[in-house]
């Protein structure tokens, strides 16, 4: 029987709309963009006889003519596929068909059901959502397109804009920022410039439009063939998973498990979508879940994917599969921590790709939003760097023909009239002999992850998920070895054992991209590498193993003393004021060699509260420390922050900017004054010196100042007690979650002889499950022939024992909350040490979580601080 596998039926889907994109215009959203990056899906969907796939959110007019398949008749059709809602897609779809009113069908494919529609509490939709949106974008585009006849012209700007205010139809209008952006106000060609270049249109625009919508539900983001996480600008990505509450620490994380999981209408959005993504997922895979959950939220998702089990399924022929849920709040501890990781260190890393829509959610003007702003999660398409270990003065002529290539390519080659292309070329070439730098040409070199990308049939990322940092590095080096072997190239270079280092491995990534050839053939190899050179390299590199450093030294405290852990959170607090005072004065705040920032800080502080919950007692006020201790840390924490106010884009001190800048500039003015006054020699003072003696204005002056610094500090003290008070939460996560104190871990003490190789939740879970032990608060969701068997055969003793979980060959793991690459590591250890090579192990999550993601979602906009 064949090996599960993610990635397969997300091309067989594509396989199967072949006949919607077939000759057609492709819009991808943000979403499907980073989903279909990580798929590798492009080249299918050329095959497929795509004519163009263009930005949904940055559509322009010219996507129209735009053409990879070579038909020169006007394009009829539009493909939308979203990984949104329809009411949040309704805008850029209703653009784009405005700026192609030629189309006369329009094929929309989203991945959220018809019944995901309605269940979601904002929607606008009910349970018939795609034919009642097909009526409404149909209305929608037959208003603009009269506006359009009446005015005789296409719509400037400030048209589009009240075209697009569709407040009857409870949809958003399009902000003023994105009508300001160049790539969006490209739909507003006008109409002098159609008659020029008619493409597309035809005499009775906007007339006998066809609209059709379709589920289209495989749209996440793979990182190996069993391993997954969901796009950062989806709709399930970014719906929260918790209202604001006592037990709550984050829209984006699920609250804390006190044993009484939502009821019916408390149940967030985010529980919903995540619910149906997991079972349209399983059908897609032909696979009978039987379902277990650890967590309140995790539960809630558990029924309701149990609810929509249907008794279709009971005859139909399916792999049975084991579901395990898991609430991320129940180890946040993992995320939080620098582990032994290539992966978790090249996304940390690795600069992001922007965001391209700044609000997620838009609401109507009808419907008030019945929960928190939706979540803004950082792109998982990273940008790696190929160009910076291309570049050098040794490399322009090897690098000529490449830069040509890329250049001819982007002015858009013209077989029929190359001269205009042949100067192009030649300014190119004179740029390269002046020995100007090619850091600017190079810069269109960058790579990104895709998973289907191997070598010799094994999938790069796969591969080194499962690798510790060293181990990852000297597989890497083996790779490019081998790929110079197969392509006959020499390069003399002398490898040492050990990590992989940058003067070994970019001389090989040169010889590889020394030529067009070599480097499309090789393109996976080599930003693979260049990835792995920029997450070692020293500038990210020695932060990484401070942070290493530090959170070994809290867990050697945490085994000790709370006097221990709490002078070692404040040294680190004080450590960081330092540099930050040293960077003001340098007129740079960049990360200093080995030393950490006041954000880095906090997040250590973050770790130093959780191992005090788990070492320490704690009073009925969740404080692990004591009253003394603790004051102390909030001093240094006030000191550090008015020392620098940079970092007043924390949301616990969100409105103290101006008033932190404010009295930090006049204390360093102060100081300036005092340096400048002790150079003075008592000589120099005379009587004349004495003249403000007395003054009242001064001494008024002074009164105020002393009451502004005074009134300031009470403020920041009053925004430093909430930031403890997420502290004591965190710091009572045993307490709080019921599965934690009910002893899920009691066992931890035989897998934690050593503090500094300690196991996440994830490893210990399947080890324990695999052994065939309980798990206490590990529930049971009975699948549709358990409930048969309990509501009515059970009567007459057919009953049905309860299934475990270890029974299973296939375990489907999902975190709600996120996962990071050191769990991957860690559940392929746990399933080694097991014994249970029969077992196939698929891991996935709501997002891939990095220690920076954390800080932002306790400490940034979504937390509830």
């Amino acid at each position: 029987m064949a090996l599960v596998d993610v990635i397969k039926p997300c091309l067989d889907s594509i396989s199967q709309i072949s006949d919607h994109i077939e000759d057609a215009i492709l819009y991808l959203d943000a979403g499907c963009t980073e989903s279909f990056k990580f798929l590798g899906a492009f080249p299918l969907l050329l095959e497929l006889g795509v004519r163009a796939v263009c930005s949904l959110e940055n559509m322009c007019s010219l996507d129209m003519v735009v053409d990879w398949n070579s038909n020169f008749d006007p394009a009829k059709k539009i493909v939308v596929i979203t990984s949104r809602l329809l009411s949040d897609a309704h805008r850029y779809i209703l653009r784009c068909l405005s700026a192609h009113q030629g189309v006369g069908s329009c094929t929309i494919l989203t991945s959220i059901s018809e019944i995901a529609h309605s269940a979601y509490p904002d929607s606008p939709l009910g349970p018939d959502a795609f034919h009642e949106y097909q009526s409404l974008l149909v209305q929608d585009y037959e208003e603009i397109v009269k506006k359009c006849e009446t005015k005789s012209r296409w719509p400037e700007d400030g048209i589009f804009q009240e075209n697009l205010n569709l407040e009857d139809e409870g949809w958003s209008q399009l902000t003023s920022s994105e009508v300001d952006n160049p790539h969006l106000v490209a739909s507003s060609i006008r109409r002098d410039s159609y008659e020029d270049n008619p493409i597309g249109r035809t005499g009775d625009v906007g007339k006998d439009l066809v609209v059709s919508v379709y589920h289209f539900p495989m749209i996440f983001c793979p990182l190996s063939p069993r391993v997954f996480v969901l796009p950062s600008e989806g709709s399930v990505a970014e719906a929260y998973l918790s209202a604001k509450h006592e037990d709550s620490l984050s829209s984006g994380l699920p609250p804390l498990s006190t044993g009484l999981p939502s009821d019916g209408d408390d149940v967030p959005p985010g529980a919903t979508l995540t619910a149906h993504f997991i079972y349209h997922l399983a059908t897609k895979m032909d696979l009978k879940l039987e379902i277990f959950s650890l967590g309140d939220l995790s539960k809630t998702v558990g029924k309701i994917l149990t609810d929509m089990s249907s008794l279709y399924d009971v005859g139909r022929r399916k792999r049975s599969a084991g579901l395990l849920l898991i609430d991320r709040t129940l180890d946040l501890l993992t995320p939080c921590c620098h582990g032994d990781s290539l992966v978790d260190r090249m996304f940390s890393s690795l600069p992001r790709r922007e965001r391209k829509t700044s609000f997620t959610h838009m609401k109507g003007s009808q419907t008030q939003p019945t929960g928190p702003a939706n979540l803004q999660r950082a792109p998982l398409d990273v940008e790696i760097p190929v160009a910076e270990f291309l570049s050098g003065e040794d490399s322009m002529g090897d690098n000529f023909r490449l830069l040509e290539s890329v250049e001819a390519f982007l002015c858009g080659w013209d077989s029929n009239n190359p001269a205009s292309q042949i100067v192009d070329l030649i300014n190119l070439s004179t740029k390269i002999h002046e020995g100007k730098s090619l850091h600017s040409e190079f810069e269109l070199l960058s790579g990104s992850f895709v998973s289907a990308e191997n070598f010799r049939g094994t999938p790069y990322l796969e591969a080194i998920l499962d690798r510790r940092t060293k181990d990852g590095s000297i597989l890497v080096r083996k790779w490019l070895q081998e790929t110079l072997r197969r392509e006959n190239i020499t390069v003399n270079v002398k490898t040492r054992p050990g990590f992989a280092s940058k003067v070994e491995l970019q001389p090989m990534i040169k010889a590889l991209a020394k030529s067009q050839s070599s480097l499309l053939r090789n393109k996976g190899i080599i930003q693979l590498a260049a990835a792995m050179l920029c997450a070692l390299d020293e500038s990210h590199c020695v932060r990484w193993d401070a942070f290493i450093s530090a959170e070994k030294m809290l867990s050697v405290s945490a085994e000790d003393t709370s006097q221990s852990l709490a002078a070692q959170i404040g040294d680190i607090i004080n450590k960081s004021a330092l540099r930050g005072s040293h960077g003001e004065k340098n007129g740079k705040m960049g990360h200093s060699k080995g030393l950490l920032s006041f954000e880095d800080a906090l997040l250590l502080t973050i770790t130093g509260y959780i191992l005090a919950g788990e070492n320490f007692p704690t009073s009925g006020s969740g404080c692990p420390f004591s009253w003394q201790e603790e004051h102390f840390l909030k001093e240094a924490i006030v000191d550090a922050v008015l020392e620098n106010p940079a970092i007043a884009k924390l949301k616990f001190l969100h409105g103290l900017t101006e008033e932190l800048e404010t009295n930090f500039n006049k204390i360093k003015l102060e100081e300036s004054k005092e340096e400048s006054s002790n150079q003075l020699q008592i000589d120099d003072f005379d009587d004349e010196q004495w003249g403000s003696w007395g003054d009242e204005d001064a001494d008024n002056n002074n009164k105020e100042q002393v009451y502004g610094d005074m009134q300031l500090k009470l403020e920041l003290r009053d925004r430093v007690d909430n930031l403890f008070k997420l502290l004591h939460k965190l710091s009572s996560l045993r307490s709080r979650n019921i599965p934690l104190r009910e002893g899920a871990l009691a066992f931890e003490s035989s897998f934690n002889s050593d503090p500094h190789t300690s196991k996440g939740l994830i490893y210990k879970l399947l080890t324990r499950i695999l052994g065939k032990y309980d798990v206490p608060g590990l529930e049971y969701h009975s699948s549709t022939v358990g409930r048969l068997f309990k509501s009515g055969f059970g009567r007459f003793g057919l009953g049905q024992a309860k299934p475990s979980l270890a029974d299973q060959n296939i375990i489907l793991i999902f975190v709600i909350g996120g996962i990071n690459g050191l769990e991957v590591r860690e559940a392929q250890e746990a399933l080694s040490e097991s014994g249970r090579p029969d077992i196939e192990l698929i891991l996935g999550g709501t997002t891939l979580l990095t220690p920076d993601d954390m800080v932002d979602l306790l400490l940034g906009k979504c937390s509830y601080i």
